[in-house]
Order: C-alpha cells, then sequence, then structure tokens
C-alpha cells in the first residue's frame, strides 16, 4: 500500500547577503519531521566573491547541524577546536551537545570551474540524554558518502543519514533517522518501503516529481502520514531528477526551541542563554577565523 500525504508546501522565502534560501522547515503545517526540526535550502547562484571571515560566528545546543553541499566549498570552524573544508557533494555533522559556537565560510568550489553554490543545512534534534553531551563534529567529502546505484541503473541513492539496505552513514544516529538523496534518470521510478510510525518528508530541490501517482513541483515540501507503507518515486520528464527524502521516529520528548537553541523546556533555554553570555561554550581560535 501506498502512503498517503499529509500536506505540501513551498516554504518561506529569504535573503543571507547574496544567497537566496528556501526555509522548508518549520513550516505552517509542522515543526519537525521525526528528529529533524530544520530545514534551509540554498538556491543555485553564482557567487563571485570569496568569504574569508565566515558569516557570522552564533551559539548552538541540543542540536545537530548537518550541512550537505551538492555545489560549492564549506569552511567550518567552531569553539571546540574543529576545523574543516568540505566540497561539492560532501556533508559534515557537528554535535552541539551542551553548547558550541560555530561559524562558516561558504564559497564556490575551488577545485572545480564552477561558481555557483547550492546545498542544506537540516538541524536534527537530540535526545534528551544526548543534549548535555560535549560537542563533536564530522566532515564527510563526497566519495566518503555511502551510495549505490539503483536498479536497472536508473540512477543511484546517496545515505548522508543512517541506513538503506548494506550501506550505512557515518554520522552518529541517536534515533532512527535517515536522509536520502536519490537521483532518477529520464522515465525512470523507483520505490522505498517505510515502516510503521515513520515520519517522512520529501523535497523536490529543482524538479517536479511524481509521488504516489501525485505529481508536486520543484521547491515542493511534501509530508507523508506514518502508517507503514510504499513511496513511489517516478520520473516522466526527459531530464535527470534529484529527490529528498528524510525523517524517522518521531521525537516524543517535548520541544522548546528559540533562537539557536532547542532543549526540552523553556527553563533549559534560558539556562543556554545564560551559559552562553557567561562564556562557557568557549570561542572561535583556529586560523580560519582570521
Amino acid at each position: 500500500m501506498k502512503k498517503k500525504t499529509s500536506f505540501s508546501t513551498k516554504g518561506n522565502n529569504a535573503t543571507v547577503g547574496p544567497l537566496s534560501i528556501q526555509r522548508m522547515l518549520p513550516n505552517q503545517y509542522a515543526n519537525k519531521v521525526g528528529p529533524f526540526v530544520f530545514l534551509d535550502y540554498v538556491r543555485p547562484v553564482v557567487k563571485e566573491t570569496i568569504t574569508q571571515n565566515g558569516m557570522g560566528a552564533h551559539p548552538h545546543r541540543g542540536i545537530a547541524t548537518l550541512t550537505y553541499i551538492l555545489q560549492g566549498e564549506v569552511e567550518h570552524f567552531d569553539s571546540a577546536g574543529n576545523e574543516a573544508i568540505i566540497r561539492s557533494g560532501g556533508a559534515q555533522w557537528m554535535k552541539a551537545g551542551n553548547g558550541i559556537i560555530h561559524d562558516e565560510n561558504l564559497n564556490y568550489d575551488s577545485q572545480t570551474e564552477s561558481k555557483f553554490i547550492q546545498g542544506f543545512q537540516f538541524w536534527i534534534n537530540l535526545p534528551a540524554k544526548n543534549k548535555a553531551e560535549k560537542p563533536a563534529h564530522i566532515a564527510l567529502q563526497a566519495n566518503e558518502v555511502p551510495q549505490k546505484a539503483l536498479p536497472d541503473h536508473d540512477g543511484w541513492i546517496k545515505v548522508i543519514v543512517g541506513n538503506y539496505q548494506e550501506l550505512s552513514s557515518k554520522i552518529p544516529n541517536y534515533s532512527r533517522q535517515f536522509l536520502y538523496h536519490i537521483q532518477l534518470k529520464a522515465g525512470a521510478q523507483f520505490s522505498l518501503t517505510m515502516e510503521s510510525e515513520t515520519e517522512v518528508a520529501a523535497f523536490l530541490p529543482m524538479q517536479n516529481a511524481i509521488l504516489n501517482d501525485t505529481e508536486f513541483l520543484a521547491g515542493e515540501f511534501i509530508e507523508f502520514d506514518k502508517a507503514a507503507g510504499e513511496i513511489e518515486i517516478k520520473n516522466t520528464s526527459s531530464a535527470t531528477i534529484d529527490v529528498l527524502l528524510f525523517g524517522g521516529e518521531e521525537y516524543t520528548e517535548a520541544v522548546v526551541a528559540e533562537g539557536p537553541f532547542v532543549m526540552n523546556s523553556q527553563s533549559e533555554i534560558t539556562t543556554a542563554y545564560r551559559d552562553f553570555h557567561a562564556g562557557k561554550y568557549g570561542e572561535i581560535k583556529v586560523a580560519a577565523q582570521k
């Protein structure tokens, strides 16, 4: 049985400097999908200048941030001393845990001739027991993201978070969660089966697609019901299409989000701000903070 659609939306538009942002989650219908509580999509844009001093250092607590860059180059640096650069097709995960300050440079990929940038940032809510843990960071280049060809060579699936068949991401799972990037060739189709009580959403960054017999448009965020069932993706166009699928088990603990913090109570939010202003998150000292 195919899963039913709960809703679809195109989110809200915003600009951050030269970047055009499409904020998909939270939206008018949902505040979270499984443990995912935030999704920003950076639309394709040409970036002519190089950012060297970061886009603005800021704190986080209680979540893990995940950046998946389709085109471009992201330099990360934080108050725990982590520093890394990922390039087109790579991903980086940062567990904010009990508090961290980080910053990023988002530029075109210096190892290619393209000056386009395009990518995603997710926030993944941590279970209460993991919110007080020390920060951590993982950077994965494109060749470290698990990938396999689809049947009949109809495209491929990448596992950025979670597991799919024999593929397993290096990014830790604190609950059942997944983030897949599926690419389908013209005229192809592909199906996945989801367990009961699994929250799942799809995002179509650049092309239309048919999901469970309904056509959705480029830029749409689609959420499905929690019943066990199949998600069938069809590409009836003459070009290759991309689909992101993400979600996981329902996050059942209380969620209180304010600014860059996601905690389980208002008192914990107050403590998060108090600790930040008291300097308990440290400061960025790495060379990238020029």
